[in-house]
């Protein structure tokens, strides 16, 4: 019996190790498949795809949270933004962008909901709603894109938002060599950088099931 229970043991330790191992593996960024997604469609419409410039994504993080996860000001009649000198004068400084790289912002999506969306769904149907989304996502003024994506406080209303610039790409939006500046929660694209998602805790959390639905198995199956 006391050689049952050691193996067992050391299954559970397996297994447990094997799931943390695939949690490292499947965390992503979900910033940078909004980046995939503009540029896949973009080239599907024979348009160049855009540079992904980290400090330019960590901007559009920012705008996220000037918001203070307030949905309601997101679009419609009652619809609000930040002011546009709140990029120079504070969401440059917080993300370590220097003030004189800054270019034009040629356009924009953001949108808001109370539930996690994974970035396809949220792409497809969240962010493209008309015409002049489409016109925004197809426009020849753009050479370079940022996205990033954040709950409030690490849970909902979720935020997803991208912006386009003209900027010369390497160039603009410069952190003078050294990576944005990583605020949490959420994250955005090009940061190389584990993303605090909403659907990291969700991973985790079937990672988990499998671990002591498997645990349970061994016990039935040694008779313990």
């Amino acid at each position: 019996m006391a050689m049952l229970q050691w193996f067992l043991l050391l299954c559970i330790f397996f297994i447990s190790a094997s799931a943390a191992k695939v949690q490292t593996k499947v965390t992503d960024n979900p910033a940078d498949e909004l980046v995939a997604a503009v540029n896949s469609n973009r080239t599907a419409n024979k348009l160049s795809s855009l540079y992904s410039n980290p400090g330019l994504a960590c901007l559009a993080l920012q705008y996220i949270k000037a918001y203070g996860g307030d949905c309601k000001v997101v679009g419609g009649p009652d619809g609000k933004k930040p002011a546009e000198s709140e990029f120079a004068q504070e969401f440059a400084p917080n993300c370590g962008v220097q003030a004189s790289s800054l270019a034009q912002i040629t356009g924009r999506f953001l949108a808001c909901q109370s539930k996690y969306a994974e970035p396809s769904e949220a792409f497809n149907d969240i962010l493209i709603r008309n015409t002049k989304s489409l016109d925004i996502l197809y426009s020849k003024n753009h050479t370079e894109v940022g996205a990033a994506v954040s709950g409030s406080g690490g849970g909902g209303p979720y935020f997803w938002c991208v912006l386009f610039s003209n900027g010369k790409p390497k160039s603009s939006f410069s952190t003078g060599g050294v990576e944005p500046k990583v605020s949490r929660p959420g994250c955005f694209s090009g940061s190389n950088d584990q993303c605090s998602g909403a659907n990291s805790l969700s991973q985790t959390m079937y990672l988990w099931t499998i671990t002591v639905g498997a645990s349970v198995v061994l016990l039935y199956a040694l008779g313990v």
